[in-house]
C-alpha cells in the first residue's frame, strides 16, 4: 500500500509525498468508514479525520506492512467516535416500517441498480441493531475481506473474541433478514 521510503520522506515532512499516501490510503479508508456509518458524508469527514491523525503521528510508523493495519484502526476508531455521538444524539432510528421497506427492496431484486446511498440504507439497516465490535468485525472480515488475523491487530480484539462477533453478527443479520423476507 504505502512503502517505506515514502514513509521516511513524510516524517521529513515532505507533502507532496503525503499526497500519496492519502491517495494510495483513502480508498480503503473510505470503503470501512462507508460501511460502519452507512453515510457518504460522515464517511468522507471520518477519512479526513483519519488521515489529518496519520499525518500527525506518521513517526509511529515502523513498516508499510503495519500501515493498512494502522490506517484501519484509526479508521475504526473515528467510526466508533462518530457512533458514541450519535447515539448520544439520534437523529433518526429504523423501526418496523423501514425495515419493512428494506427487505421490499431486497425481495423486488433491486439491489444491483441501487446506488451507493440506497446500498448504505441496505448496509446500516441490517448492521445498525448490532454491537459496535460485531459491526467493525462483520464489516472488515465479511465485506472488506480481511483475515481473522488482520481484524484481531485492527480491533484490538483476540482471535476467539473476532470468530465469536462476526459468528454473532451474521446469526443477527440473517435472523433480520428472514423476519422481513
Amino acid at each position: 500500500m504505502v512503502d517505506l521510503k515514502l514513509i521516511e520522506e513524510c516524517r521529513s515532512g515532505n507533502l507532496n509525498n503525503f499526497r500519496k499516501v492519502v491517495e494510495a490510503s483513502t480508498p480503503l479508508a473510505f470503503s470501512v468508514a462507508f460501511r460502519m456509518l452507512g453515510d457518504e458524508d460522515l464517511a468522507k469527514d471520518v477519512v479526513q479525520e483519519a488521515l489529518v491523525t496519520i499525518w500527525q503521528k506518521i513517526a509511529n510508523i515502523n513498516s508499510p506492512e503495519g500501515y493498512k493495519t494502522w490506517l484501519c484502526r484509526i479508521v475504526i476508531n473515528k467510526c466508533y467516535d462518530e457512533m458514541r455521538r450519535k447515539k448520544r444524539n439520534p437523529e433518526y432510528s429504523q423501526d418496523d416500517g423501514s425495515w419493512a421497506k428494506l427487505a421490499d427492496r431486497i425481495e423486488d431484486n433491486t439491489l444491483e441498480g441501487l446506488a451507493n446511498n440506497e446500498i448504505a440504507v441496505i448496509i446500516t439497516g441490517l448492521t445498525e441493531r448490532l454491537s459496535p465490535k460485531q459491526k467493525a468485525v462483520f464489516i472488515l472480515s465479511d465485506l472488506e475481506e480481511m483475515t481473522h488475523d488482520e481484524v484481531a491487530h485492527i480491533t484490538g480484539l483476540n482471535k476467539l473474541t473476532v470468530k465469536a462477533n462476526l459468528y454473532y453478527a451474521r446469526k443477527s443479520i440473517r435472523t433480520m433478514l428472514q423476519k422481513y423476507l
